[in-house]
C-alpha cells in the first residue's frame, strides 16, 4: 500500500477552540499525523511518498470557486484589521438569510463560511488544507494508476466541510475530492464510505443530489452528537441521489456488534451498487477510549474492519479523518490498513 504524506501539515496548528462553550487547547493538533505517520512507518505498512501537486480546479470540483477564493485570502484578510490571533467566527448565516451575497466585512465571510467555533483559521491554514487535498489527489491517481489501495495520510480532516462551508476541524473535504477524482478518470459509480464516529454532513451535502457517488455512514446519533443537523436514517438521498445516501445513527455507547452490524449492511449495499472505486473516510475516534466520542472499537475490531474492506476487492483510498485518542491514533490507523493488507494478500 502507497502512503501518501507531507509535513506541510504542521502549518496548521491551531492553538484554542470553542467547545461547550469553553475555549481549550485544540483537540485536533500535528502530533495526530505524527503518531499515524510513526506508526506506519515502524510497522512498514507501505512505502511513504510525497503528493504531488494539482491545480486548484480539482478541488473546485466538489468546491464553490468563492469559498476556496475566501480560504486562499482568508488570513491575509484576517491580519489586513490587525489581528495576529488564531480567526474563528463570531456570526453565522442561519435558515432565512441570504448567502447568495458574500459580506465584504471580514467577519460576515468568516460567517458565511463556517458553522462552528471549533475550527480556527491561522497563517498556514490554507497551505496545510491545499497539500492535504494533493494528497488525497495522488492517492486517487496511484490507485486509478493500478494500485491496490493508497492512504492519504492528510490533515486536517476533511468529512465536515461542505461544497461552500466549514467546520469540525474541516476546510476542504479531500474524500469528496479523491472519489470525484475517480469519477473523472473512468469511474461510473464510487462509494464513500465514512466510518468516523461523527457523521460526515459535508460529504453527504456534497454528493446528497447525485447517483453516481453513493455515500454511506456509520456514526453517532445525531440527536446527541457532532454535528447534530444531519446523519438521520431518513435522509437517503433527493433528486437523482434517492437512495444512494444511507446513515446508520447509532446510540452513544453501542456495542461492537451493533457497529459490525451496520457495516455488514453498508457492505452489501457497496457489493449491490457495482461500485468501481471505494474510498474510506477513515476517523478512529470509534476507539474506547477516545476523549470526544463514545463507541467501543479497539485493535481486534480496527484489524476486523480492514479485514472486511479488503474482501470488497475494490480499488481503494483510505482518507484520515478523525481520531482524538492522540497517543493511540497510530496503532489505530495502523490496524485498519494492516487487516486490510493481511486479507488481500
Amino acid at each position: 500500500m502507497k502512503i501518501i504524506y507531507s509535513e506541510r501539515h504542521r502549518l496548521h496548528h491551531g492553538e484554542r477552540e470553542m467547545y461547550r462553550g469553553q475555549l481549550v487547547p485544540c483537540f485536533e493538533k500535528p502530533e495526530r499525523a505524527q503518531f499515524v505517520y510513526d506508526a506506519v512507518k515502524e510497522r512498514k505498512v507501505g512505502e511513504i511518498l510525497e503528493p504531488k501537486e494539482f491545480p486548484v480546479s480539482a478541488i473546485e470540483r466538489v468546491h464553490a470557486p468563492r469559498y476556496i477564493r475566501f480560504l486562499e485570502q482568508a488570513w491575509d484578510l484576517w491580519t489586513a484589521q490587525g489581528y495576529t490571533n488564531d480567526a474563528l467566527p463570531a456570526v453565522w448565516s442561519i435558515r432565512g438569510h441570504r448567502d447568495d451575497i458574500e459580506p465584504e466585512n471580514f467577519s460576515g465571510k468568516l460567517g458565511l463560511y463556517s458553522y462552528d467555533s471549533g475550527t480556527p483559521l491561522m497563517a498556514g491554514t490554507w497551505a496545510a488544507v491545499k497539500t492535504g487535498a494533493d494528497i488525497a489527489l495522488t492517492a486517487q491517481e496511484l490507485v486509478t494508476g493500478g494500485e491496490r489501495a493508497a492512504f492519504a495520510l492528510s490533515r486536517p480532516p476533511g468529512h465536515h466541510a461542505g461544497r461552500d462551508f466549514m467546520g469540525g476541524y474541516c476546510f476542504v473535504n479531500n474524500a469528496a475530492v479523491a472519489a470525484q477524482g475517480f469519477r473523472d478518470h473512468g469511474a461510473e459509480r464510487v462509494v464513500v464510505l465514512d466510518v468516523d464516529y461523527h457523521h460526515g454532513n459535508g460529504t453527504q451535502s456534497i454528493f446528497y443530489e447525485r447517483s453516481d457517488v453513493m455515500f454511506l455512514s456509520i456514526h453517532g446519533d445525531p440527536r446527541t452528537e457532532y454535528p447534530f443537523f444531519l446523519g438521520h436514517a431518513n435522509e437517503i438521498g433527493n433528486g437523482e441521489g434517492v437512495g444512494y445516501n444511507k446513515n446508520y445513527p447509532l446510540a452513544a455507547g453501542s456495542s461492537n456488534a451493533l457497529w459490525f452490524d451496520a457495516l455488514g449492511d453498508a457492505v452489501r449495499r457497496i457489493n449491490d451498487y457495482r461500485a468501481d472505486a471505494l474510498v474510506i473516510s477513515l476517523g478512529v475516534d470509534t476507539f474506547a477510549d477516545d476523549p470526544i466520542s463514545k463507541f467501543q472499537l479497539r485493535e481486534p475490531e480496527y484489524r476486523k474492519l480492514g479485514a472486511q474492506l479488503a474482501a470488497l476487492k475494490l480499488p481503494t483510498v483510505f482518507v484520515l479523518e478523525g481520531g482524538y485518542a492522540v497517543a493511540e491514533i497510530g496503532h489505530n490507523v495502523a490496524h485498519v490498513l494492516q487487516g486490510f493488507e493481511d486479507a488481500g494478500s
